[in-house]
């Protein structure tokens, strides 16, 4: 046989960390272990896998190649371990969702505390990530579902909108800001801002709109979620860009100032993506089809 299962999770944490030292300190082995183990894998498949260099490991062409298939039958691997492990306590499936910050912090507490009291046999794994890592996730099976914000290549992907939310600006009711009815983004940023830590989807979209127009976002202080933001915010701290449906929200209990943005994009289609809708066992699907009918009623409620 050309691998073994340790062969190819040493080799996704070689690939993830860029370090075989790490990975091989995550596997409990030791580095000469690792590293014998890499050089045999190379020789069965006959062909240079990792380039290893002064900062660390990079993969080859053949290694990206071997990283993709082996990402996906690992995904496998541990479903089918998972499966079989939780018949022992009632659990007759899993459903992996890779989600943007809103979702993660918004939208889908309130989704799965409800469709899980309904679905007592199915459990939930939901990781915040990057568009372009929910999209990746997705496509190499890492992911069941993915939930993004913003317009996304579907590259074979099935992509079902669900909803529409739209940015807006935050401030202190005694901000300078805060009587303007609406306003552009350029106009901010001469105003100290609250940002999110920088793993979020939105904060990440944030930065590259700013280094796009060649300015520059005066980021006063990084929080972990919304509410922190609202409150960083309430206090004149600085101003933030949010989802309205967070903002309208907290502006409930909150002392704030919600001020529309002027610009296209602050208009955000949200999405589900997966990479075939009907390949999905029943329970996914039955989340899927709940996620749009909760964003419907919600909409409806408004």
């Amino acid at each position: 046989m050309l691998f073994d299962l340790t062969d190819l999770r040493l080799f996704i944490y070689i690939a993830e960390q860029k370090s075989l030292t790490r990975a091989a300190e995550r596997m409990h082995l030791s580095l000469p272990a690792a590293s014998s183990r890499m050089k045999e894998l190379e020789a069965r498949f006959g062909t240079r896998l990792l380039y290893r260099e002064n900062k660390g490991v990079m993969l080859s062409p053949a290694g990206e190649t071997l990283l993709a298939h082996a990402q996906q039958f690992m995904q496998q691997v541990e479903r089918l371990k998972s499966e079989m492990q939780t018949y022992n306590n009632g659990i007759k499936g899993h459903i992996r969702i890779f989600a943007n910050t809103t979702a993660v912090t918004e939208f889908m507490p309130q989704v799965l505390g409800t469709f899980l009291a309904t679905h007592p046999h199915v459990n939930v794994a939901l990781e915040e990530r990057l568009n372009q890592d929910i999209m990746r996730g997705v496509q190499d099976g890492t992911a069941d579902i993915g939930i993004v914000a913003g317009p996304v290549q579907g590259q074979g992907l099935e992509v079902i909108n669900f909803s529409t939310d739209r940015l807006v600006l935050a401030t202190a009711l005694e901000h300078p800001l805060a009587g303007a009815g609406s306003i552009t983004f350029a106009e901010t940023l001469e105003y100290a801002h609250i940002g999110l830590h920088e793993g979020s989807t939105l904060q990440h979209f944030l930065n590259r709109i700013v280094a796009e127009s060649g300015q520059r976002l005066n980021l006063r202080i990084q929080v972990r979620g919304f509410e922190a933001m609202c409150r960083m915010v309430e206090t004149n701290v600085g101003i933030g860009i949010l989802p309205q449906s967070a903002a309208v929200r907290h502006s409930q209990t909150m002392q704030l100032a919600l001020v529309e943005l002027s610009e296209p994009w602050a208009v955000r289609e949200r999405s589900v993506v997966v990479q075939k809708l009907e390949g999905l066992p029943q329970y996914a699907r039955e989340l899927v089809d709940f996620i749009c009918k909760t964003a419907a009623l919600n909409k409806l409620a408004e």
